[in-house]
């Protein structure tokens, strides 16, 4: 795929990495007990070490560091036996300790690597740096006074894991792609929900512009997006915006943006930090994390079927093409839904590309428009699969089903309830077809002639008549055979 942009004299390579802060999944904070549930009252999970109260030590939640090991084999990554927490000392004014716990020389997970596949069935490898601990820190609230802004430390020592991305991507559409990778795989291990509205999952975006073979850029840092589509939207504006500035004479100077999505803008936060100026140190009153080889052996088998697995049997056992095999593993709802229907109809697994297709197109459309998750839909996989048993069958046709696919999701009920009621089984009697059919070219007499005269582009509007007369029943196949032999 092409990573080139075109700026006003000439082409520009983008050059991009990501930092993704995924909160894990787990009921208490990364070192107190305090509960991590969403939307709860302002500052009604606060512990006093949340807050900062003098004299009060953090206590390692063992459960946060099992998820973390258990994203790091599900990343392919290393595991790092050895890790230390550092302090990271900055002011904030929703950072009660004025220091986050984090870890920095020595993260708890290594080198790894993310696959991601384009649509024309190529791929790209894109490396992971590491995946590091820390503790979130609170929110401040700018909206509920004129004049103030609030504290919420809920959020704050909630465990988040920052997975850090080498430069190796060089679009939007690629950063969309590895975000909705490593969003994916996260919900496979069940180690983050991924719901980047509540926060769950936010992207910070490191990015540069340069000539294609030139030494890198000067990066600027995008930082707290939690919208794919805004990280698409940022990435794409600060691109041309730094391409500009180089154009037209200027230097980019290295700073931390934040990205306006009612403007489609970047602006500047503050100048970029580097590492020396959080003057990290290692924390005190923590010891160095050391995780034996049974610990990670005991994680390594809770590791459920991963989304390239997956795709790897669908492929393999299904015949399934590679994007047909993606767009299933890309939520692990999705696949679930998918195998739910294969495992209560054996019979359907040479029929799976047709599975495949009213998930992707019909069940989708559906849900979306009614705002349902696939988990909550009204159409059990069951029945999605009897449904598809009824079109090979011949029992209805493909419009029919359609129609009543729509009865399915209003009403709940089977296909084979909806057919029998509504009297749609599908007309395969010769004899009565052949009614249908004399019946239409005694009506038709001139077009008949038109159609043997050569314009054999006719034959659509009497199968488009005899369909109209027996209600769309009449079995295609059969209807076409006729008519062909009639006509001629």
């Amino acid at each position: 795929m092409s990573s080139l942009i075109q700026g006003k004299f000439s082409k520009w390579e983008t050059v991009i990495g990501l930092e993704i802060h995924a909160q894990i999944k787990s009921n208490s904070k990364l070192f107190s007990s305090s509960s991590t549930k969403f939307g709860s009252s302002p500052n009604s999970q606060v512990s006093l070490f949340d807050a900062a109260m003098p004299g009060m030590l953090p206590v390692i939640n063992e459960f946060c560091i099992k998820q973390a090991v258990k994203t790091g084999l599900g990343l392919k990554a290393k595991i790092n036996r050895y890790s230390v927490f550092d302090r990271k000392n900055y002011f904030y004014a929703d950072l009660p300790q004025g220091y986050q716990i984090s870890q920095y020389k020595h993260p708890i997970i290594g080198e790894g690597a993310v696959t991601i596949d384009f649509k024309d069935g190529s791929s790209k490898d894109i490396r992971i740096v590491r995946l590091h601990l820390e503790q979130d820190a609170g929110k401040s609230l700018h909206d509920q006074n004129p004049s103030k802004t609030y504290v919420d430390l809920n959020r704050s020592g909630v465990a988040l894991m920052e997975i850090v991305s080498e430069p190796d991507l060089n679009s939007s559409h690629e950063a969309s792609l590895y975000i909705t990778k490593i969003r994916s795989i996260l919900m496979y291990l069940d180690t983050c929900d991924g719901n980047m509205q509540e926060g769950s999952l936010r992207t910070d975006v490191n990015i540069s512009v340069r000539k294609p073979g030139e030494e890198l850029g000067t990066r600027c840092e995008i930082k707290n997006l939690n919208s794919i589509k805004f990280i698409k939207q940022a990435i794409e504006y600060e691109a041309m915006r730094q391409i500009k500035i180089i154009e037209e004479g200027g230097i980019i100077e290295q700073n931390t943006l934040l990205f306006n999505p009612q403007l489609g803008k970047t602006k500047p936060m503050r100048s970029k930090e580097e590492a020396h100026d959080y003057r990290y140190f290692p924390d005190p009153d923590l010891l160095p994390l050391k995780l034996e080889d049974d610990f990670i052996e005991i994680i390594k088998k809770d590791i459920p079927e991963l989304p390239d697995e997956r795709k790897k049997r669908y492929i393999n056992e299904y015949k399934l093409s590679n994007y047909d095999s993606s767009v299933l593993t890309i939520e692990k709802s999705i696949s679930d839904y998918f195998d739910k229907v294969l495992g209560c109809h054996q019979d359907l697994k040479k029929s799976a590309k047709l599975v495949v297709n009213w998930i992707t197109s019909e069940l989708f459309a559906i849900l979306k428009k009614n705002e349902v998750e696939i988990h909550n839909s009204p159409i059990t996989p069951y029945n999605l699969g009897q449904l598809v048993k009824l079109i090979i069958s011949n029992k209805i046709s493909g419009k029919i089903a359609k129609d009543v696919f729509e009865d399915m999701y209003k009403n709940s009920l089977s296909p084979e309830e909806i057919v029998n009621s509504r009297g749609l089984a599908q007309v395969t009697n010769v004899k009565e077809i052949e009614l249908i059919i004399d019946q239409i070219l005694k009506l038709n007499y001139d077009k008949v002639n038109d159609y043997k005269a050569g314009k054999t582009k006719l034959l659509g509007f009497f199968v488009g008549q005899a369909m109209q007369i027996s209600k769309g029943k009449a079995n295609p196949k059969i209807l076409n055979d006729i008519l062909i032999k009639k006509l001629s």
